[in-house]
């Protein structure tokens, strides 16, 4: 059966997935009661200052980020969002510093490790990787609306292969990552020209097997899901995504400027 194919849109990130490992890079032991918290499956992944001589961790458990602050005496963890006194969250900020944006880092990571077919300019300066169903036909089209930017250059998708709408879908993803010239390939099937399975070794299935882990620990559902990186107004790079056809705002956003 068919997977739906609504359009959505908001961060990618693998929070879910890695919600049963810490992170965390620090030398010194955790303090006794964030260690404890530690000890019931919260995942500690940074810390930061806090005021009131308190010092805050960046956890996360079961896919929801929090913030744990560790009173002055060191003695108690207090889970929530901090306000001050004016009632501003002094809290989401550090969220996004220390905890969303570290796992963000890793999960592009994992899709430049991902097996995928270039589809433009190598070093085009912008890179988005889309999760591509050969039997997806809003595959396709969205290879076509994004022609503009890719011959010009100016973008590179870079199509993540994977099977999931049809029995045939592994066999054709993987006959596509194991062609002569991939691109070339996908070009033509994107192109209306039809495709055919065929016989792949054995490391070729397991790529197309990869890609569908991958698809499924993200928490997707929909083909296109397409990936991208911007810059936060602090200079922070996040992941925004979109699953489905992208309208005309969004697909402009995902290409970072009107076509050439």
């Amino acid at each position: 059966m068919q997977r739906m194919f609504p359009i959505q849109t908001g961060r990618l990130t693998l929070l879910a997935a890695l919600s049963g490992f810490a992170i965390t890079s620090q030398a010194d032991v955790l303090p006794a009661p964030v260690q404890a918290l530690a000890d019931q499956g919260i995942s500690i992944h940074g810390q930061f200052e806090a005021p009131g001589g308190m010092r805050g961790y960046g956890a996360s458990v079961q896919g929801q980020d929090m913030a744990i602050y560790l009173t002055a005496d060191g003695e108690h963890a207090i889970v929530g969002t901090l306000m001050d006194s004016a009632g501003n969250d002094l809290t989401e900020a550090q969220l996004d510093e220390h905890v969303r944006v570290p796992l963000e880092a890793e999960t592009w990571q994992l899709l430049e490790e991902s097996h995928w077919i270039q589809d433009g300019n190598p070093d085009a300066p912008r890179v988005i990787y889309t999760f591509t169903d050969a039997n997806c036909p809003y595959c396709r089209q969205l290879w076509q609306q994004t022609r503009p930017w890719v011959e010009a250059g100016e973008v590179q998708l870079r199509h993540i292969m994977v099977g999931i709408l049809a029995p045939n879908s592994p066999a054709l993803a993987a006959t596509l990552l194991g062609a002569d010239d991939p691109a070339e390939a996908l070009h033509r099937h994107s192109d209306g020209e039809s495709l055919s399975a065929s016989a792949q070794p054995r490391d070729i299935e397991e790529q197309v097997y990869a890609n569908n882990q991958l698809f499924d620990e993200l928490g997707l559902y929909a083909t296109p899901t397409s990936a991208y990186q911007r810059e936060t107004d602090t200079g922070l790079l996040r992941i925004d995504r979109i699953q489905g056809m992208p309208n005309e705002a969004r697909l402009l956003d995902m290409m970072g400027s009107e076509a050439p």
